[in-house]
């Protein structure tokens, strides 16, 4: 009986570790699983990619004028109305000039008259100062020897003793002052031979200047009476009624050239380095599409206040789409990469120690693997690499972000719940 039972016992210890192997099995399965983390990668892959500097600007017209009146007068009459597309020099305003007319008249006929006096002097061969004189000099010579003839004859006299010294010592003196005045206007002709006629000449070419510089202005000031546009474009502001007059240094009319348009931005003095004349740009209006420019301005000089650069972008304008004042969008394309490797922004993280930038690579094993990168030019949703990956090598763009190194990860839409490989399912449904 003892030996029965001894012999069973024995049977049931030997079979014991038999039945624990597959409980010991499961909990060494359980210990070997993978946690898996599902994340999102795409491929490095090489592309072209533009360096784009993108600011807020300000819209201007190509050209604007602010018509002030060089006058001070009533507003006569407009001839052309707000939004009324002009022409260069045409006739937009008048400012009462009857005044300013009358003036001009005048001095149209003095300068009339002037020209006439130097045609004359031109025309005669002896101007009138010049036969002023030697009329002067024969008259004083006809004195002089009517004197002289008084004073010889006197002494004559005197010597028969018909008269006195007196009468003999006064024609002396008569003819002596005679002499004197006649030697004067020989001097005074002389003079006016060697010179005169070339300066009579002159001064009659004065006169004319003179005149016609007084016509001039008179004129001028009634030509400023009428206001004309200096470019061509579209009427923008006619803020008078007739009779008003305008305050002192405001416009009467505002001319706008809007067949092109000026957006200026300022920018950041690094960014300010990349642009040149010429670079390509767009300006977008909100909600609008974008509309081609290019750089025409980047300004030498920083500003003031902002420490910044200004810069002017200009685009066509067909139709007046783009109104001055409104606030756009510019994007100038500083530089072009024809072969850039390129990955999304998402997927470059700054490094753990605080310099440098990492990406998370999908490896051949399955697991992500921390890599350092060298970054170059940065869009808003791509960055270029410069060095540390290789086109093709898969980067996780999300999940990556806390992500240690080394962790097996599940890529796209696969289940987030497949922690476990389907034969381990099979397994423990059984």
């Amino acid at each position: 009986m003892k030996d029965t039972r001894f012999r069973r016992w024995g049977r049931a210890l030997l079979l014991l570790p038999l039945a624990l192997l597959p409980w010991a099995a499961g909990c060494s399965r359980e210990k070997a699983i993978t946690p898996m983390v599902r994340v999102q990668a795409v491929a490095a892959k090489r592309m072209p990619l533009d360096r784009v500097v993108t600011a807020e600007a300000v819209l201007y017209p190509l050209q604007e004028a602010a018509l002030t009146p060089k006058v001070i007068a009533p507003l006569e009459k407009y001839y052309v109305d707000r939004g009324a597309a002009v022409r260069r020099g045409q006739l937009l305003a008048k400012l009462q000039n009857a005044d300013v007319a009358a003036a001009a008249l005048e001095n149209q006929g003095a300068y009339q008259q002037a020209q006439a006096n130097y045609e004359s002097a031109v025309a005669a061969g002896v101007p009138e100062e010049m036969q002023k004189a030697e009329l002067e000099e024969q008259q004083a010579k006809k004195a002089y020897e009517a004197a002289e003839m008084v004073y010889k004859s006197r002494e004559a006299i005197y010597k028969q003793g018909a008269i006195a010294r007196k009468e003999v010592d006064q024609a002396g003196v008569a003819a002596t002052e005679a002499k004197g005045r006649y030697a004067i206007a020989q001097r005074h002709l002389a003079a006016l031979r060697q010179g005169g006629k070339e300066r009579a000449l002159q001064a009659a070419a004065g006169e004319l200047t003179a005149a016609k510089g007084r016509y001039l202005g008179a004129a001028a000031q009634l030509d400023f009476t009428e206001i004309r546009s200096p470019i061509d474009g579209v009427v923008t502001d006619r803020p008078l009624f007739p009779g008003e007059v305008p305050a002192a240094g405001s416009a009467v009319v505002t001319v706008m050239n809007l067949s092109q348009v000026v957006a200026r931005a300022h920018v950041a003095q690094n960014e300010a380095t990349l642009l040149k004349v010429g670079d390509a740009a767009t300006i977008t209006e909100p909600g609008e599409a974008a509309v081609p420019a290019k750089v025409t301005v980047v300004s030498p000089a920083l500003d003031p206040n902002s420490t910044t650069v200004e810069i002017w972008v200009q685009a066509a304008n067909p139709g007046d789409r783009l109104r001055p004042g409104a606030t756009v969008r510019v994007e100038i394309t500083a530089e072009h990469i024809p072969d850039a490797l390129v990955v999304p922004a998402s997927a470059v993280l700054p490094a753990a120690e605080g310099e440098g930038n990492t990406v998370m690579v999908v490896g051949a094993d399955g697991n992500a693997h921390q890599t350092p990168v060298t970054v170059g030019v940065r869009q808003e949703k791509q960055v270029q690499i410069l060095s540390g990956l290789q086109p093709g090598q898969r980067v996780i763009t999300q999940g990556a972000y806390g992500l240690p190194d080394g962790t097996r990860v599940q890529v796209d839409n696969q289940p987030a719940e497949a922690t476990e490989t389907p034969s381990q399912h099979g397994e423990d449904n059984r």
